[in-house]
């Protein structure tokens, strides 16, 4: 197999081992069981480029989706998927003059990129579910499924209100993105925030990114992006009600559904009051039904 030269300059690494805690030095986070790590995604850095799904996909040895080109402007891979952890969003909007116009508003442009992933919900529907403990929260607050329990029963598949898990054809499991949990342990940073070249996805600790967000929210207003507010942070204009704050959280423009985000996101708990209370109603007017009919037959 040919070899790229750049690569044939250092056929071996440098390094006799890993670098202990390494996400210090690309993150400026140290990695430590007990705290809370997570995402935020700022759509106004994201250039669309895909580092973060190749990453991902490099990473966690993920079959390719969707080969080819599905007619949806640059969005080859469609979707997160069993096997897309990462799914980078191409949404081009449309001006007076249509998608392309010619004429704009300087230092504007007709796309938004988004970069999805796993919100990792504090309170998570999905790890709800479960009916035999396959999805469980780590020591670093966010939600992984094992494969070797988990029975493909697909109960996680439509309790997450964000559509992210999804039921394998290979192996019938469930899969979704695990916020790199190998690499925490050993102290590195998530593939896909160590490969995105504008920072669009940061990693870190979540009060801490969470003040972070909040200040680059306020440097936007100040730019004139009066539109730009946080999705999934708590007390933000894009709280995510009853789910908690999101592990993975977003800065976004436009209104969610844009974004092909819920604007008002569910827990699947929250219904089975109201579904056992109609279920119950129901058998109780057949047994009366019952009652009535065979009674009138003396």
């Amino acid at each position: 197999m040919d070899m790229h030269p750049r690569a044939s300059e250092e056929p071996q690494s440098r390094l006799d081992k890993v670098i202990p805690n390494e996400a210090e030095l690309t993150a400026g986070v140290r990695i430590e069981p007990g705290k809370s790590y997570g995402f935020f995604t700022d759509t106004t850095l994201c250039i669309g480029c895909k580092a973060c799904e190749v990453a991902c996909k490099e990473w966690n040895n993920l079959p390719a989706d969707n080969v080819g080109i599905t007619g949806h402007s640059y969005d080859n891979t469609g979707a997160l998927s069993a096997n897309s952890w990462r799914h980078v969003n191409f949404i081009e909007q449309a001006g007076a003059c249509g998608v392309r116009e010619n004429a704009q508003s300087p230092f504007q442009s007709g796309w938004l990129m988004m970069s999805d992933v796993c919100k990792h919900c504090h309170n998570a529907p999905c790890l709800e579910a479960c009916p035999t403990g396959a999805l469980f929260r780590t020591e670093f607050d966010t939600v992984v499924v094992q494969q070797d329990i988990c029975n493909g029963c697909g109960y996680c598949v439509p309790a997450c209100p964000f559509g992210v898990v999804d039921l394998s054809e290979l192996d019938g499991k469930a899969h979704k993105c695990t916020l790199c949990y190998d690499r925490l342990k050993g102290g590195l940073e998530p593939a896909c925030a160590k490969s995105c070249p504008t920072d669009s996805i940061q990693f870190g600790e979540l009060e801490e990114l969470q003040e972070r967000a909040e200040k680059r929210v306020a440097q936007l207003h100040e730019l004139g992006a009066g539109n730009a507010y946080l999705y999934g942070a708590p007390g933000s204009p894009g709280a995510t009600g009853d789910l908690g704050h999101l592990n993975a959280f977003f800065l976004l423009t436009e209104r969610p559904e844009t974004y092909n985000l819920p604007t008002a996101p569910t827990r699947a708990a929250n219904r089975v009051p109201s579904s056992l209370g109609a279920g119950l109603t129901a058998v109780a007017g057949l047994a009366l039904a019952a009652f009535a009919i065979f009674s009138g037959r003396d």
